[in-house]
């Protein structure tokens, strides 16, 4: 993939009270404009060519970026004569965009690994694939849905419907676009993708979620732009890229995360621990992923099905939301190797990878996610969480809540009273 587009006509109207003489884009972060971290993520990827839609004060970005040859990257530009969201501007340069192309907004601080990014639109044969994460504040973004391969099943645009139960997959704004797109554009109209687009390309075209922990905000105010800086200094940003190895914290989920009534196979009979929010918080903002690895032998012994499962699993991350805490991937082994449960799968009746104690959900998550598993944490309850944690070399936390109290000839590194307390070891262990 060669060439990018980045939508860089904001006025940045939120921003006026730090600079209103310049275009958005051009906000300095640390003394370079944001939309220049832009220009060199795309020529460290060796994109060669970038068109940028601009409008306001565009006089500025075009004095600035020039031809783009001092970037290394060739600039080229279209000016809006009027504004026409985030749709009119890619629309009017379908004829220049005959191959698979690159959508940024020229608002959003990020550093991705964009070579996973586009193999991974070419491994789905999507015709769109939009970069997804979760954030601290899902209840007022725009959410989307996805199914076992990835691929979006639902749209859920700001403000959501009452009573919605959703994985915290927020649109990240940027989207690998194949030219199939462009024919379901309008010409001229003003439209926005989340608003107005996804919530139905999903049913017409082959769309798909890349599900990601780089870093990606919008700083369009003053209090994000703040933010993004200290992030920045920090070298959280840089170090968020899959390029670089990732610490994680592992959980469990029946007995850590949430109480363990045995088998459960209803969202109804969920019940998070009044501490899981804030601990889960805690994990997120001391800069490790938090993926969650569960036995959920319910599936073989055809208790529930998968999308009982699912919800089960919305329930829990809508919660984790409101609370500000959100996990980056959830894993779960469907089998079980014994057989004489009444309902039972027989095809998930198998011995498996993934259950613990064996440790493919670790390792799996570990190639996705580049994750140090030496540098990383498994919390769990039974003496099945532990050994799969030393299975992949990971530093073991066994919590007293769930399965914790019971007989294990599997000795963890550490052993706490909950997750709220071994969160706070990891903390004084990190210092």
């Amino acid at each position: 993939m060669q060439t990018a587009v980045i939508l860089a006509g904001g006025k940045g109207t939120r921003l006026a009270t730090v600079r209103k003489d310049i275009p958005k884009p051009m906000m300095p972060v640390l003394d370079k404009p944001l939309l220049q971290y832009q220009i060199e993520l795309l020529a460290e990827h060796r994109f060669n060519k970038v068109w940028l839609i601009v409008g306001h004060l565009h006089e500025q970005i075009q004095e600035y970026f020039g031809d783009g040859s001092r970037f290394g990257i060739d600039i080229q530009y279209y000016i809006e004569g009027r504004p026409l969201g985030t749709v009119g501007g890619v629309k009017a340069l379908e004829a220049h965009l005959t191959e698979p192309f690159l959508v940024l907004y020229g608002d959003v601080m990020m550093n991705m690994d964009l070579e996973k990014l586009v193999l991974f639109h070419q491994k789905k044969g999507a015709d769109a694939t939009l970069v997804v994460h979760p954030n601290d504040h899902p209840y007022d973004s725009d959410l989307l849905d996805v199914d076992g391969q990835d691929r979006v099943t639902a749209f859920y645009p700001k403000p959501h419907p009452e009573g919605l139960r959703y994985r915290n997959l927020v649109n990240a704004a940027a989207y690998v676009f194949n030219p199939s797109v462009l024919t379901k554009l309008e010409a001229g109209v003003k439209a926005d993708f989340g608003k107005d687009i996804f919530p139905w390309l999903y049913k017409e075209l082959k769309v798909y979620a890349y599900n990601t922990p780089e870093y990606l905000k919008d700083m369009g105010t003053p209090d994000r732009l703040s933010k993004v800086e200290e992030a920045i200094s920090s070298g959280k940003v840089a170090q968020r890229n899959l390029k670089n190895p990732q610490r994680c914290v592992f959980l469990d989920r029946d007995g850590v995360i949430n109480v363990d009534t045995d088998l459960i196979h209803r969202a109804e009979d969920f019940e998070l621990y009044p501490y899981a929010g804030e601990s889960i918080r805690k994990i997120n903002k001391m800069g490790f992923l938090a993926v969650v690895v569960t036995n959920q032998s319910v599936l073989a012994r055809g208790m529930c099905s998968v999308a009982d499962l699912d919800e089960i699993h919305k329930k829990m991350e809508t919660e984790l939301g409101h609370q500000g805490a959100f996990v980056e991937a959830i894993y779960y082994c469907p089998h079980h190797p014994h057989g004489g449960f009444p309902e039972e799968v027989p095809e998930l009746k198998i011995d498996c990878h993934c259950r613990k104690p064996k440790p493919g959900m670790l390792l799996d998550a570990a190639q996705r996610f580049n994750i140090d598993l030496s540098q990383s944490y498994l919390v769990g309850d039974s003496p099945r969480d532990i050994e799969a944690g030393q299975n992949a070399g990971v530093t073991t936390i066994r919590v007293k809540t769930g399965h914790g109290l019971k007989p294990s000839g599997a000795t963890p590194d550490h052993h706490v009273k909950d997750l709220a307390a071994a969160v706070a070891l990891i903390e004084s262990l990190e210092q």
